[in-house]
């Protein structure tokens, strides 16, 4: 029986065949239950998933064209030093603008960090000049080499130190939102299984009656599978719907909150979850039918 025969079974229906499958009883509260329960998790995986792309590629993409060059002299030879980077940075290919920042705006850097009275003119703080790359680029270590020359006390940060390992964090997240719905559809899988067993084990003289005039192991076991498969279908719908409204519930993203303010889904991501459903029904679909047909073969 091919996939899309079964479904559209399951989607006919047979009334004489579903009395073999029981309408109460635990294997029912289990199925609904758990599929519920998983869906709830799969879309909070799902969401983890999404944002972590996201952040990822936010990161990569707010440092890989930016960088920093520190600036630490005396007083006396701080301008001059400012002026010689910046006429440098104008004369280096890849580098689109370049401007150093006011003490106000590292101010506004250091405040979270020491409070806003941080009287930063009486300390040696380096002065910092921000530098945005073209798409191509620039040569760090060509320009580090004119640098020394002409600016001693000038030290370039390219953000490849901090770069890295904050986009290796983010897309391994991504990789654990993804395995982790991986788990949750197994974890499915296993229990509808289970639920099966228990219910064709509950139903061994129906079914041996239901043999004895006639009836095939294949039509027993459609019965089982189209009920399975939409309790498993009610159950993740139902799951799926909570998940989305916690979801949405979340605080929406903000530059000061950082990661978790922005875990959710955006755009056209909020049709991802639509597909939980679907994904546990298929699972079910498959876990009840193998369950079936195997424990009517083991059936004298």
């Amino acid at each position: 029986m091919s996939a899309l025969s079964g479904l559209l079974d399951i989607l006919k229906g047979d009334a004489q065949a579903d009395r073999v499958v029981p309408r109460r009883g635990h294997s029912v509260r289990l199925t609904l239950f758990t599929s519920g329960a998983m869906a709830f998790l799969a879309v909070f995986a799902l969401a983890l998933s999404l944002a972590s792309g996201r952040l990822a590629d936010r990161w990569s993409e707010a440092l890989a064209r930016s960088s920093t060059i520190r600036i630490s002299a005396p007083a006396a030879q701080m301008e001059a030093q400012i002026w010689a980077v910046l006429e440098v940075l104008e004369q280096t290919p890849g580098v689109a603008s370049a401007r150093a920042l006011s003490e106000e705006e590292q101010r506004d850097l250091l405040e979270p960090w020491f409070g806003p009275d941080l009287p930063l003119e009486d300390l040696p703080v380096p002065r910092l000049v921000e530098v945005i790359e073209t798409a191509e680029g620039y040569d760090p270590d060509g320009l580090r080499l004119r640098l020394a020359a002409e600016a001693p006390g000038a030290v370039l940060d390219d953000h490849t130190r901090w770069r890295r390992p904050l986009v290796r964090a983010a897309e391994r997240l991504r990789s654990l939102g993804w395995i982790s719905l991986a788990l949750i559809l197994g974890s499915v899988a296993a229990m509808v299984t289970l639920a099966a067993q228990s219910a064709l084990a509950a139903n061994v003289k129906v079914i041996r009656v239901l043999r004895l005039v006639g009836a095939r192991d294949h039509y027993i076991a459609r019965a089982f599978v189209r009920r399975f498969t939409l309790r498993a279908l009610t159950g993740a719908t139902v799951g799926t719907a909570l998940g989305m409204i916690a979801i949405a519930l979340l605080p929406s993203a903000q530059e000061e909150g950082g990661f978790l303010t922005g875990l959710g889904f955006a755009g056209l991501h909020w049709l991802w979850p639509l597909t939980v459903p679907i994904l546990s029904a298929i699972t079910a679909f498959w876990a009840t039918r193998a369950a079936a047909f195997k424990t009517l073969r083991s059936l004298p």
